[in-house]
Order: structure tokens, then C-alpha cells, then sequence
């Protein structure tokens, strides 16, 4: 088998494999029917769910190609449709909006119709913040609303955005399905033991099937092959992160130093406080 690398006990659910492992196989649907009731209904109004392909073409041949991480229906034929985001993408609502045009556009009948729809939800769950005003507000409901009554226009169309890194509820704190749910996303792969709050028989199927020890050897490479894909994503967004901060620091000092030097300075003062090398002290 393929473990070099893997020191976890429990697949990462960013990755591709661990994601569709646990929300996008029929064999652990009730996995999603579970996560979803708690995220949008907290109760159990979900009772079955049906996948749908998750790859979409538009209407015309030169339409954008939407491929869903897991697309399914309920029972009353309403729509779900759930993206993990490993990575903040400069137009990710975008891109929310145009996916959930394909769950409504599909609904569209031959022949006589009065457009009746049903109800379309859009769930990003984000490894990432795109709000920073408020580090407590993670949990984000979108709907049409009136702007000047403030009521919802149109209740059919929800998106619902998850920014997983606020969530900072400790084992102690987890009351609400909810909050075990979004433990589980948050900590699922740095967990060793299977905590004392998530005893019930979803989640018992949730580690049986995480448990990476119980991977066959195809699961396994499979896991592997997504788990690189995972880190070296990861490293190029970190690198790229990093060189940003230091080009920005490297800015701030030469400015810092060109006005310590036209103040008349001494060149050992500004090599102190800025960092910077005599040479290119010299060269401002």
C-alpha cells in the first residue's frame, strides 16, 4: 500500500477524495442528508436524497462547463448543491451564482408551462474568510430580500456560506448538530481519538468511513494522489502568500530608508532599522 505521507488517522475532507468520499457516494448518503438538516433545517426534514449528475454544460456550445463537487435532490424535488472551496478565488459568489443558474434552468418543461420552481440551495463550505469585520460571524444565509421592507422577495434561491476557519467551538462547547458538524469539517483530520461528543449513529458512520486504516489499496493511492494535490496547492497559495507580505515589507523599508537617508541619517542607523544592506541603502 501507498503510506508514505499519510500520518493522519482520518481523511481530510478538503481534499477531493475525502470530500466526495463522505458527501458524494450513495453508500453514505445519509452522511449529507444529515449535515444538510442540520445546516438548513435544524431537524430532520430531508429524508431521502437523490445524486444528480454533477457535470453541466450550457445552453449554447460556447457556455462555461460547470462541474459540481455533490448535486443531489430531495424527495419534494428541491435542489442541493455543496462546494468545498480549499481557497478564496477573486470571483467565488460568482461563480456561486452562475452554478445555481443550472439547478433552475434544468426545471424548464417542454410545452405549456407557468414556471413554477422548485426550491434551489447553494452551500459553499469555505476553508477560508472573506468577511474579516466580524470574527464571530461565519455563517452566512443569502436570499433575494427587499431592500426597502427588508422582507425576502423570493424564498427559493438560498446560498449559504460556511467560513470554516472561524469556527473555534472547543469539544466542551458543541451543542447543536450544527456545531458537531462544523467540528468535524474544522478538526477531522488532526483528530487521534474519536471525541466523546460526536457518539450517535451518524457519526459512527462518518469515522468508519474516514478511518484511513480501513482504505483498500486503490482507496488508498487514490487518497494519496488527492492528499499531494491537497499540500502542493497549499504550498504554492502559502508561497505566494508569503512572497506578497515580504515584497510588501521590502517596499515599506527602502521608503522608510529613502526618508531616514534624506534627513541625513547615518547609513548604520538605517541598516538598523530597516533591515536593509548597505548597498542598497547606497543605491537610493
Amino acid at each position: 500500500m501507498v503510506t508514505e505521507g499519510i500520518q493522519d488517522k482520518y481523511v481530510n475532507p478538503y481534499t477531493d477524495f475525502g470530500f466526495k468520499l463522505l458527501f458524494g457516494t450513495a453508500m453514505n448518503k445519509e452522511l449529507l442528508i444529515s449535515f444538510l438538516n442540520a445546516l438548513l433545517f435544524r431537524e430532520e426534514v430531508i429524508k431521502d436524497v437523490t445524486y444528480l449528475n454533477a457535470e453541466h454544460l450550457g445552453t449554447q456550445e460556447y457556455d462555461r462547463r460547470a462541474v459540481f463537487d455533490v448535486y443531489c435532490e430531495n424527495e419534494k424535488g428541491e435542489k442541493f448543491l455543496v462546494e468545498m472551496q480549499r481557497g478564496e478565488q477573486q470571483f467565488f459568489k460568482d461563480r456561486s451564482v452562475f452554478y445555481s443558474t443550472f439547478p433552475i434552468r434544468e426545471q424548464a418543461k417542454r410545452g405549456e408551462w407557468d414556471y413554477e420552481l422548485k426550491a434551489v440551495y447553494v452551500v459553499g463550505i469555505l476553508n477560508f474568510s472573506f468577511d474579516n469585520s466580524d470574527a464571530e460571524y461565519f455563517h452566512h444565509e443569502v436570499k433575494l430580500v427587499d431592500l426597502y421592507t427588508h422582507k425576502i422577495f423570493y424564498d427559493k434561491l438560498t446560498f449559504v456560506y460556511l467560513e470554516i476557519p472561524k469556527f473555534n467551538k472547543s469539544e466542551d462547547e458543541l451543542e447543536s448538530m450544527f456545531d458537531k458538524w462544523l467540528f468535524v469539517l474544522r478538526n477531522l483530520s488532526s483528530l487521534l481519538e474519536r471525541p466523546r461528543a460526536l457518539q450517535n449513529r451518524v457519526f459512527d458512520r462518518l469515522f468508519e468511513t474516514a478511518e484511513i486504516a480501513k482504505f483498500t489499496q486503490t482507496e488508498l493511492s487514490e487518497y494519496w494522489d488527492s492528499l499531494k494535490n491537497f499540500r502542493d496547492w497549499y504550498s504554492v497559495i502559502f508561497t505566494a502568500e508569503k512572497k506578497g507580505r515580504e515584497e510588501g515589507e521590502k517596499k515599506k523599508a527602502i521608503e522608510v530608508a529613502r526618508y531616514l537617508k534624506s534627513s541625513g541619517t547615518s547609513i548604520e542607523l538605517i541598516i538598523g532599522a530597516t533591515g536593509l544592506s548597505k548597498e542598497e541603502i547606497e543605491m537610493l
